[in-house]
């Protein structure tokens, strides 16, 4: 085990030349990210989750019902032993054979049965309060977090120029500011990541999925290799969309249709102008020009930028979807 450890741990492979663990290591004058602190990650992530259903319980709810939002979910398909033994066994979308053969067996029409078919799959879908209550969870969250990241930066030299995340490498202290706005992000990514099997369930799932895994990875690595200026920077650019989107969806929920698509359009601005524009201009440069100028090639840059990279990737495809939906509120006149 101490082998494998030795091996995956291998300095070489995570560090600039020069660097070692033992310039990372905590000190009385200055701490520095040990890998050990993550473990809070998992605790806190439950604590985050815990804090979230009693949010949508006691806050959400309440505010949701004096916002009128709609309470009931999809109305229920009468109950059949024949039909919801299909839909749960065989299939939740039967082709005209299987119809007909039910009609038969039945004695219904087969519009009756694609009704009754259509009002089950409904049936598994969220009421519009827990979507909200939802969208309301996640608002709060991310603006508090936004907020605390944005009065940490503007104090920090980096904010304004990129190449302070690599000045003095490694030898940038942990503040506690910043071990708390780390430890926030990662606890919430967690929550998130296993919270999805039992949220509203969504087209883009496995997309979604893949961003929260994407992105727990590249906090804990920055984390570990103190790369943690350049990582409170995408941080706080990520969460800023979030924000607009969110208030966007709550809009909806609540039937106040101008303003949710005015909150979604500039949502759309957002997003585009800050993955688009923003990101590689601000993060995908410094992490792939600036570090390699100020620390040199080392194998965890490649995995740095691959990850940074992959990112980008799903911006571009959650992009053309918002680009795909704000064309149709546009010549439609509604979202």
């Amino acid at each position: 085990m101490a082998g494998i450890l030795a091996w995956f741990w291998n300095e070489r492979f995570w560090l600039p030349h020069n660097v070692t663990w033992a310039d990372l290591q905590s000190t009385e004058e200055a701490t520095f990210p040990q890998a050990e602190d993550l473990y809070l990650a998992c605790p806190l992530a439950f604590c985050i989750f815990m804090i979230r259903l009693l949010f949508e319980r006691f806050i959400a709810k309440p505010c949701a019902l004096g916002l009128k939002v709609q309470a009931n979910g999809p109305q229920k398909a009468q109950p059949n032993a024949i039909l919801e033994k299909v839909f749960t066994a065989i299939t939740k979308h039967p082709d005209e054979k299987r119809l007909e053969g039910l009609s038969k067996q039945l004695d219904w029409d087969v519009r009756s049965i694609q009704r009754w078919f259509r009002q089950r799959r409904n049936q598994e879908k969220p009421s519009t309060l827990t979507k909200f209550c939802e969208s309301m969870w996640r608002f709060t969250f991310y603006l508090y977090i936004f907020t605390y990241g944005v009065r940490f930066l503007k104090k920090t030299p980096w904010l304004w120029n990129t190449r302070q995340c690599w000045n003095g490498y490694p030898n940038q202290p942990l503040t506690p500011d910043l071990h708390y706005y780390y430890l926030v992000e990662l606890s919430f990514y967690w929550s998130l990541m296993f919270s999805q099997f039992v949220d509203v369930r969504r087209k883009d799932f496995v997309i979604m999925f893949t961003h929260h895994v994407v992105t727990v990875i590249l906090i804990t690595f920055s984390y570990i290799t103190n790369l943690t200026r350049v990582g409170t920077l995408t941080l706080c650019l990520h969460d800023m969309a979030d924000i607009v989107l969110e208030a966007a969806k709550m809009a909806n929920y609540c039937k106040c249709q101008k303003l949710s698509d005015l909150l979604f359009l500039s949502f759309a601005i957002v997003f585009i102008v800050s993955r688009l524009g923003i990101y590689p201009l601000w993060i995908l440069n410094t992490t792939l020009f600036e570090l390699y100028e100020a620390l040199g090639n080392f194998p965890a840059w490649w995995v740095l930028n691959m990850l940074l990279a992959l990112l980008q990737v799903l911006h571009c495809f959650w992009s053309y979807l918002i680009i795909k939906a704000a064309y149709k509120a546009i010549s439609k006149g509604k979202v």
